[in-house]
């Protein structure tokens, strides 16, 4: 049976939210505090993505600076009705909800709307546009009393005023008794509303539950069934954990499919973060039924009916030599834009701020993510810093207090790591001229070495990648691990510069080994 590889957007993709128009699929996913925000992608076969661009690609939309990594954008929902898109989010800080917004659109690659505030509490909003024109949205909350300690609630949206009006309804406490009901997604089907949820936490316990109504603002009755996709009880050594936040979409050919985040931990720990995967879904009387075939997510999963045969592997992405004007889109800074001090052209030049990546500020740091356990990445550089101690160089990225970097630092290479905070600086390596900097990942850790790019270094010079490296020293895969760091994201791998002096990377590679 022709098969796909999931995950369909691996790296750190969570909380997928997708729509369909015609025979073109829109996805958005989390971005947290990365900039720009709100990732959106476009397939014609639910397993090919192509990322177009983002909803908050401008300065001043929302307020990313001074928050942890795992803050930020939230939980994405993507609609589309009579030729509009329309993507609700929400800007948490300090873990809870800040600011819930709508933006719109005509096109999905852009321009968005400036985001509109909504008066909304909680986190998770979506939309659902019902048969008669009406717009609900609904999101999840703190619940009052002794029935939480969440609760999924509705409002209707005034779609010409982009204002939420009337009242508000709460339509279900979750299947279980004492977990955090989250991730509200409703459908209508054979006049039913169906109404599906995330119930049990990010982590091993996450799920996908469901309940259901003849009237879209309830009462909602609990699906027996629920949860009706988890892999909280398989076993530890399954390659993929952590299942929910599952959203629905419909094919031209009459399919249902669900994309849905998950994890694939080695050893208990994982570093890509939660990412995007697709499962086949079923419906009967009693409602959907996920990955009817295997009961559970699988890495190798039946193509839709709607995509041809796929290519077996797909080709590398090659060296990127930053010609254009901009970075593409795979490409993010931290809480804000960087291009004051970032500039592409034949090469890419980095102003050395004075933000370190430690800082809850904007760092002059791009990165795009780690996508496979097993990777090399690459870059040349050429470095002087304008005062002592400035450094520039390759980051393996984590969070502001949990990351490693190898840095040209007073005309050595240095590989750093820091842990809960705290700086160690585990190795150095003389390096003259133009550097040559590579990570290598597998499942035990990230190796770093450093070369030079001319042959006239005397020593540890290299004139190509498979002789003459420095090897500086291995991290602990574990050590960059959301279990060990803490958060929601996963890991990037990128160029930064601080502490004074200009940085001049000439290319970047990432590949899979």
């Amino acid at each position: 049976m022709p098969a796909f590889r999931n995950p369909v957007l691996p790296g750190c993709h969570p909380d997928p939210s997708i729509c369909r128009v015609g025979a073109d699929f829109y996805l958005v996913t989390s971005s947290f505090a990365y900039f720009p925000g709100l990732p959106v992608f476009h397939s014609r076969d639910l397993v090919r993505w192509r990322q177009l661009g983002h909803v908050v690609d401008r300065p001043g939309l929302l307020p990313l600076e001074g928050l942890d990594v795992s803050d930020g954008l939230w939980a994405p929902t993507i609609r589309h009705h009579e030729g509009r898109f329309y993507v609700v989010s929400t800007l948490a800080v300090e873990r809870r909800g800040r600011i819930t917004f709508v933006a719109t659109a005509d096109d999905p690659a852009g321009p968005w709307s400036d985001p509109v505030p909504l008066e909304a509490e909680g986190i998770d909003p979506s939309l659902f546009f019902d048969d008669d024109g009406r717009c609900w949205f609904t999101a999840c909350r703190d619940a009052a009393g002794d029935v939480g300690p969440g609760e999924l609630w509705m409002r209707e949206l005034d779609l010409e005023r982009l204002k939420l009006v009337g009242p508000t309804h709460v339509l279900w406490h979750g299947a279980v008794r004492g977990a955090w009901v989250e991730a509200p997604h409703l459908y209508k089907r054979d006049g039913t509303y169906h109404l599906i949820a995330a119930e049990g936490g990010t982590e091993r316990n996450h799920s996908v539950t469901a309940a259901r109504s003849e009237t879209v603002t309830g009462p909602y009755v609990t699906d027996p069934r629920s949860p009706l996709l988890t892999h909280r009880h398989r076993d530890p050594g399954e390659p993929v954990h952590n299942v929910g936040h599952a959203d629905l979409v419909d094919t031209p050919d009459g399919e249902t499919w669900a994309v849905t985040l998950g994890v694939r931990p080695i050893d208990g720990t994982h570093t890509l973060g939660r990412e995007t995967f697709l499962v086949p879904v079923t419906w009967t009387p009693a409602g959907p039924v996920f990955a009817p075939e295997s009961g559970g997510v699988r890495l190798d999963e039946r193509l839709p009916s709607i995509a041809a045969a796929l290519p077996e592997d797909e080709p590398p992405a090659g060296r990127e030599h930053f010609d254009g004007p901009v970075l593409g889109p795979e490409w993010n800074s931290l809480r804000g834009p960087v291009d004051d001090r970032v500039r592409p052209g034949g090469g890419l030049e980095i102003e050395a701020g004075p933000e370190p990546l430690a800082s809850l500020g904007v760092p002059a740091f791009v990165g795009r993510r780690q996508q496979h356990v097993r990777f090399r990445a690459r870059t040349s550089l050429a470095f002087t810093g304008a005062r002592p101690g400035a450094e520039a160089g390759l980051a393996v990225f984590q969070n502001q207090d949990q990351h490693a970097t190898l840095a040209l630092i007073d005309g050595e290479a240095v590989l750093s790591v820091r842990e809960s905070g705290v700086p160690t600086r585990l190795a150095t390596a003389p390096v003259h001229g133009e550097a040559l900097l590579e990570v290598e990942g597998d499942e035990t850790g990230y190796t770093f070495r450093a070369g030079c790019a001319t042959t006239t270094c005397a020593t540890n010079c290299a004139t190509n990648w498979a002789t003459n490296w420095a090897t500086l020293g291995t991290v602990e895969r574990a050590v960059l691990s959301t279990e060990r760091a803490g958060g929601f994201v996963g890991v990037y791998l990128g160029l930064y510069a601080s502490g004074g002096g200009r940085a001049r990377f000439g290319w970047f590679d990432y590949e899979p080994a």
